[in-house]
């Protein structure tokens, strides 16, 4: 028994003695100037660092929008829409290049030993290039997009079922803004086919319905009137209206037809514009326009005697 409680009295004594040789390190560390003054200093490069990196990509933009600039001014001219798309494009590359930059430093700061993480990233690279083919796919694909001027950002297009403004093309996703506020994030990958509606001029089509009892001409005729009216007012149309004459004839109207030639996706406020000019011209002139009518018709019959 008193061989046991003299080995657990050295054993109490040796972690009392280990316990204060570790409390006197750490208060030598904590308190050492030196090893606050590595800290500062440090956090004062890492702090050097960041700045500098926003100002190289401020600089870099400022240094895009110059050469883009000059670009409209040369010889070959891009469109504006095209201009703006590669400039995004462009910035975005060099956001990604300054800030892995910038991580790096970073890490060598903290005295990281930045060969094998540079063989690291090469070995995982090479596993992301296998296992992830659609992310490569659609960086491939987002850089056909905008070199062939397939679409770029301010066209209304449609992809499949989604249809809006583009808002963003960026290296693996397309941003697509539809009519009623809805944000389409698309990878650039599955965009197999597009409908581009502000490349080319639309036509508006506007088709009016009036009576059989309607002199034609008279209709054609202020249907005529009001399109060059509405043509010398409007900043939406860029070819003078056409009145392409009776369209159709169905069983209760004739359909007659005007087309005008409007500005890329200007031809929904075109449309509605004329249908009104139409309706209250047609009321003036006192043409009626056809209607579902139901006509009831009473008949008497006396009795055989």
């Amino acid at each position: 028994m008193g061989k046991t409680a003299s080995v657990d009295v050295l054993d109490t004594e040796g972690w009392k003695e280990t316990w204060l040789r570790f409390q006197n390190k750490t208060v030598d560390y904590v308190s050492d100037p030196g090893m606050w003054m590595a800290i500062l200093f440090t956090v004062v490069k890492i702090l050097i660092l960041l700045i500098v990196g926003r100002l190289i990509i401020k600089l870099a933009d400022k240094i895009i929008d110059g050469m883009l600039e000059a670009r409209e001014k040369g010889p070959i001219h891009f469109s504006r829409r095209r201009t703006e798309t590669i400039g995004k494009l462009v910035r975005n590359i060099v956001t990604y290049v300054v800030n892995f930059i910038l991580i790096l430093m970073i890490l060598s700061q903290f005295n990281v030993n930045l060969g094998p993480v540079l063989a690291g990233a090469g070995v995982l690279g090479l596993a992301i290039g296998f296992g992830a083919q659609s992310l490569v796919k659609d960086v491939i694909t987002g850089f056909f997009i905008i070199f062939e001027d397939q679409f770029a950002v301010g066209d209304v297009i449609q992809v499949g079922t989604y249809k809006g403004t583009v808002e963003e093309i960026g290296l693996r996703v397309t941003r697509i803004k539809s009519w009623t506020g809805e944000i389409h994030i698309l990878p650039n990958g599955t965009i197999n086919q597009v409908t581009n509606f502000s490349v080319n001029n639309s036509l508006a089509v506007i088709d009016v319905n009036v009576t059989y009892e309607t002199d034609i001409d008279q209709a054609i005729q202020i249907l005529r009137e009001t399109a060059d009216a509405y043509y010398e007012k409007s900043m939406d149309i860029v070819k003078e209206p056409q009145v392409l004459g009776v369209q159709t004839m169905g069983v209760s109207e004739i359909t007659l037809r005007l087309t005008a030639e409007c500005k890329p996706n200007a031809q929904f406020g075109v449309s509605r514009d004329l249908y009104s000019l139409i309706k209250k011209a047609f009321e003036s002139s006192g043409i009626q326009i056809p209607y579902p009518r139901v006509v009831t018709y009473h008949r008497n019959e006396k009795a055989e005697l």
